[in-house]
């Protein structure tokens, strides 16, 4: 039950996975910068940013440069990594209720009697929809920037920003 209300809201990772993208958006396509460099700039334990920034060039959301002045750089422009392919990236498909976040065998003991998890599944998808919309470079604009986006109405034709994310299972 406890890790239920965890599933509407980013992982400390995610959180993570963000800075570091933000940072490297920042720095400049001209530069590799090291995880390192990263983690001291928000207090980020090496060792997990490693493994962030290695699942993140999985996913080729990043590239990793080998060598002495190496690091990682970003993948693809700003404009076209979304908040979407991120959470997915890291935490895989967000779900707001328990038994959407399940692979396989779902452990749900309603499931037989639900009524609500066909509604909450097109919510799901709403939801991931959104956050394919919303870009790297969009987040990593500074603050007065960010609160002078217009609010998008449900009434105007959206373009999505489609990064296309591996099937591959995650670990």
């Amino acid at each position: 039950m406890g890790n239920q209300a965890e599933m509407l809201s980013l992982s400390k990772k995610t959180d993570y996975a963000l800075l570091a993208l933000c940072y490297l958006t920042q720095s400049g396509a001209d530069r590799a910068v090291n995880t390192k460099e990263i983690a001291e700039q928000y207090d980020i334990p090496l060792e997990l940013l490693a493994k962030i920034l290695q699942k993140l060039a999985k996913y080729k959301l990043v590239t990793s440069i080998a060598g002495p002045t190496g690091g990682y750089r970003l993948a693809r422009t700003p404009e076209a990594i979304s908040i979407g392919a991120v959470i997915e990236a890291i935490d895989g498909p967000p779900a707001i209720v328990h038994c959407m976040k399940q692979e396989g065998e779902n452990a749900c003991d309603q499931l037989d009697k639900c009524t609500i998890r066909p509604p909450l599944a097109r919510i799901n998808v709403r939801i991931m929809e959104m956050l394919s919309l919303i870009s790297l470079a969009e987040i990593s604009r500074e603050e007065n920037e960010i609160l002078n986006i217009p609010f998008v109405s449900r009434r105007e034709t959206l373009t999505p920003i489609r990064v296309t994310v591996l099937s591959e299972r995650r670990s």
